[in-house]
């Protein structure tokens, strides 16, 4: 995630827990990225990175879905579509 000063001023304490989930921030001047802020590597082995937006992805990504259970964008937008349809 990129943040500028002022909101990384601001938000301090959330971005700290964020990096401690293991999560990187980014610290920009208007814009142009200036510090990161990343984990210590001090968290236990077994928890480094659990539940983390990367550590998710990662696994997403080493299991994907079967070709049946697949849907194009459109078939997903159409399916919600026609569930909000049918409430009225």
């Amino acid at each position: 995630m990129q943040v500028n000063i002022l909101e990384a001023k601001n938000r301090l304490s959330q971005l700290i827990r964020s990096v401690q989930a293991g999560e990187e921030v980014v610290i920009a001047n208007r814009g142009e990225p200036v510090a990161r802020l990343v984990p210590t590597g001090r968290a236990s082995a077994a928890s480094a990175g659990t539940g983390s937006a990367e550590a998710i992805l990662g696994w997403v990504r080493s299991h994907p879905l079967p070709a049946y259970a697949r849907r194009s964008t459109e078939e997903i937008d159409a399916a919600i579509q026609e569930e909000r349809d049918s409430w009225g």
